[in-house]
C-alpha cells in the first residue's frame, strides 16, 4: 500500500496512478475497530484509496454470510465462485475458473415488452433460454480442449495438474468451474416498467424480483447440467455504449430510459440519481446478495486526502453491510502545465474531450486520467458512451 500510495512514475517523471494491478483490503473484526491490532492498516489503506482510488474493500463478515461461511478474493474486478469442495468434504477456490459471460440486456427485454407485464415475463423467459443456448456454446466449445493447448493452465497446476493429452472436460461439470449469465440495465428496465427509480420503496420489489427469476433460471439449469451457472453483475466495459446505441435504433429516444448513451451497470443505482453513500451502500447490498456470481458496487467521493476519518467511516459502513464495494475518486494529472487535480470532461461540436482546468490542455497524450469505470481502473480513455456515464457521476458523500 505504501508503494501504490506513491504511485509510479509517467512520461515526465512524475508520480502518478498506476491501472493495475488491482489491490483488494479484505475488512475483519481485527482491523475494522480503533482498538483492534491491525487497524493501523486499515487507516494506511483508507489513505492510499483517497489518493489512489484503491484498495477495494472486502467484507469478511457479510461475504461468510453469503458463501457459507468462506472469505476469498474476487477473480477479476468482480467475479466471484461459488462455494464447492472436493472429495475430502474441503473447500477449494484457488485454481478454479470461468467458462465464460453471455449478457442479457435487460432494457431490451422491458421496451419489446411495451410495458406489458405479462409479456416482458413471457420475453424474459425466451431471452434466458436464448442465453442458456449461447453460453451452453461457450461450454460446448471447451469440451475436448487437451491440457497441451495451454501446459501452465492445465498441466503445471496454475488451474489444474492434468497429464498430457488428458481432456479439461471434467472440470468443467459438478460446479468446479463456474459459467455466467451476466445482466445489464436493471435500473432502466425497471423506469420503463414501473415508471420509477429500482430505489423508489414501490418499485423495489420488482427489481428484486427481477433478480431472483434469474437466479431460479441458473439454478434450474445447473439441476439440469451439474454446470456451475451464476448470475454476474456485467462491468459493461464499451458494451455500455453498444448496448445504448442499439436501444436507441430499435427503440428511439425514451427519457430516463435510452436517453444517454450508455446504461447502468448491473443493478447500480443510476449516476445521476442523488442518493448519500450510506444508503446507496445499504440499498445496493440487498442485490448484490443475489447477484452470487459476481458484484460490485461503489460511491463517488470528492477529494477526501484531507478527510481520511470519513473515508475510514465509509469503509466501516462497508464492514458492516456489503459484501464488495470501491470508493471512487479523480486522480489525474496534466503534463503540459502540471496541474494535479480533476481534468475535466467539456463537450466540443457535439463531442465529448477531456480538457485541464487550468491551461485548456486536450491532447490526451499529455494528460494521465485514472478512473474508475467498472471496477477495474482506467487510464486509456473510454468511448463516448462510457465517458458520458463518467462526466454525469454525481457525488455521494
Amino acid at each position: 500500500m505504501k508503494q501504490r500510495y506513491e504511485g509510479v512514475k509517467n512520461e515526465e517523471g512524475v508520480w502518478i496512478t498506476p491501472a493495475f494491478p488491482k489491490l483488494i483490503y479484505v475488512l475483519e473484526e481485527d482491523n475494522i475497530h480503533p482498538d483492534s491490532p491491525y487497524y493501523y492498516l486499515t487507516k494506511l489503506a483508507a489513505k492510499c484509496t483517497a489518493k489512489r482510488l484503491v484498495p477495494d474493500y472486502i467484507s469478511e463478515k457479510k461475504m461468510k454470510e453469503l458463501k457459507e461461511g468462506n472469505c476469498f478474493p474476487v477473480m477479476g474486478c468482480r467475479s466471484a465462485l461459488s462455494p464447492w469442495k472436493d472429495e475430502n468434504g474441503n473447500y477449494k477456490f484457488y485454481g478454479r475458473f470461468n467458462q465464460g459471460v453471455v449478457t442479457l440486456n435487460l432494457v431490451d427485454v422491458a421496451l419489446s415488452s411495451g410495458g406489458d407485464m405479462d409479456k416482458f415475463w413471457k420475453l424474459f423467459d425466451e431471452r434466458l433460454d436464448l442465453c442458456y443456448h449461447a453460453l451452453m456454446c461457450r461450454h460446448n466449445r471447451l469440451k475436448g480442449t487437451l491440457s497441451d493447448a495451454a501446459p501452465i493452465l492445465w498441466q503445471y497446476g496454475a488451474i489444474a495438474r492434468l497429464k498430457k493429452g488428458e481432456p479439461i472436460d471434467k472440470l468443467l461439470y459438478n460446479g468446479y468451474s463456474t459459467i455466467s449469465l451476466g445482466y445489464a440495465g436493471l435500473c432502466e428496465c425497471v423506469r420503463y416498467m414501473t415508471g420509477k427509480s429500482h430505489t423508489d420503496p414501490s418499485a423495489t420489489p420488482f427489481a428484486l424480483q427481477v433478480m431472483r427469476h434469474m437466479n431460479e433460471a441458473c439454478d434450474r439449469w445447473k439441476a439440469e447440467t451439474t454446470i456451475g451457472f451464476g448470475i454476474y453483475g456485467t462491468p459493461l466495459e464499451s458494451t455500455t455504449y453498444k448496448f445504448a446505441k442499439c436501444l436507441q435504433k430499435r427503440f428511439g429516444i425514451i427519457e430516463g430510459v435510452t436517453d444517454k448513451a450508455y446504461i447502468t451497470n448491473s443493478y447500480h443505482v443510476h449516476v445521476t440519481e442523488e442518493i448519500d453513500a450510506f444508503s446507496k451502500l445499504s440499498f445496493e447490498a440487498q442485490f448484490q446478495a443475489l447477484s452470487t456470481g459476481g458484484a460490485i458496487s461503489y460511491v463517488e467521493v470528492p477529494n477526501m486526502q484531507n478527510n481520511l476519518e470519513g473515508v475510514l467511516q465509509v469503509i466501516k459502513f462497508i464492514y458492516e453491510n456489503i459484501m464488495y464495494a470501491e470508493l471512487n475518486t479523480k486522480s489525474d494529472y496534466c503534463q503540459n502545465c502540471g496541474f494535479d487535480g480533476e481534468i475535466s470532461i467539456v463537450e466540443d461540436d457535439g463531442k465529448l474531450v477531456w480538457e485541464c482546468p487550468k491551461c485548456g490542455n486536450r491532447d490526451q497524450t499529455k494528460m494521465n486520467v485514472a478512473r474508475r469505470t467498472c471496477g477495474y481502473i482506467g487510464t486509456q480513455f473510454w468511448n463516448q458512451g462510457r465517458t458520458q456515464e463518467i462526466k454525469e457521476r454525481v457525488l455521494h458523500l
